[in-house]
């Protein structure tokens, strides 16, 4: 593996993903704090938050000032996620870099997500495409396929849904593509097979894998894709997040499991693990009485841990 891929990208999603599925509000000030500590400790990707409504999620309110913020960090690329054409845009006028719109594979989950039908959302993402466009910017729109490898609601998503959904985001206009594994019911078996026929359809417009570490499988998955030439992940700082319509499942990828994971493997992440782990802990205690997950932080790194880039000028 570290023969063939030498550089891995983690988007951190704990601000967004994170924060709206827990119910401690956590300050703009903390918020902005998180992403100092995270630059600095090497984190070029963060998804900051979400615009949608405050009173369906009061932890997603400050959006737009965490944005503004973000945009100010040297170095940063920001992502916001939009549910509609109103939230894309606020992104745009705050200067998102990327947006991510969620689409569900799930019809039933789509609904009860969104209050739209997949192809309802395709026609909402032509819609947000002709908005960028139309603004000059440069911002970049990335189609999320959620619960492409089964549904709390629905059970069984068929693969044929998944790429069709997937090609109907990209006929609308995106400009990437994700998959993501929003219940936690997928295995490296299936995650190999699924992305092997989504890279055929999209690419290298495939450019993120998205796993919930619900039955403690996400790093398993991870690997999964990474076979696949797959090399940017979404994470989440103490493993934090989750789907609402998987109650009880804990969270996303951890970020300090995954980078020490590709750090171990000689996959360069550009992240200080050490420094990572102080801002883990620092985070956690701001979420006194929050379920927190993850491994590392529980043993430390090893004697014999090296990072990817020290390894590779030793």
């Amino acid at each position: 593996m570290s023969a063939t891929l030498r550089h891995g990208v983690i988007r951190e999603v704990g601000l967004r993903d994170g924060l709206q599925s827990i119910q401690t509000i956590i300050s703009t000030e903390r918020k902005c704090e998180w992403l100092r500590d995270a630059v600095a400790l090497g984190q070029r990707e963060i998804e900051v938050g979400s615009f949608v409504p405050p009173k369906l999620l009061p932890q997603m309110a400050d959006t737009a000032e965490v944005l503004t913020y973000a945009k100010t960090l040297p170095g940063l690329f920001v992502s916001a996620l939009v549910p509609n054409l109103k939230g894309a845009e606020r992104a745009l006028e705050g200067g998102a870099d990327l947006m991510i719109l969620p689409a569900s594979a799930s019809r039933a989950h789509s609904l009860a997500n969104l209050r739209k039908t997949p192809d309802e959302v395709v026609a909402e993402f032509a819609r947000i495409r002709a908005v960028r466009d139309a603004s000059g910017r440069k911002t970049v729109l990335e189609g999320g396929v959620g619960t492409a490898f089964g549904c709390t609601l629905q059970g069984e998503v068929k693969a044929d849904d998944v790429l069709r959904l997937m090609q109907g985001l990209l006929d609308a206009g995106a400009d990437r593509v994700s998959l993501a594994d929003t219940v936690g019911y997928a295995d490296p078996d299936a995650v190999s097979r699924l992305f092997d026929q989504a890279l055929k359809v999209a690419g290298d417009k495939l450019w993120c894998g998205h796993f919930h570490d619900t039955r403690g499988l996400a790093l398993a998955n991870v690997l999964a894709a990474l076979k696949l030439g797959i090399a940017r992940f979404d994470a989440s700082l103490a493993g934090i997040g989750g789907c609402p319509h998987a109650p009880g499942a804990s969270g996303n990828a951890s970020t300090e499991d995954l980078a020490y994971m590709l750090e171990s493997m000689g996959i360069d992440t550009g992240i200080d693990v050490e420094a990572l782990l102080r801002l883990r802990a620092k985070v956690a205690d701001w979420l006194q009485g929050e379920s927190t997950y993850g491994s590392l932080w529980r043993a430390g790194l090893p004697k014999t841990f090296r990072s990817a880039r020290v390894a590779a000028h030793g």
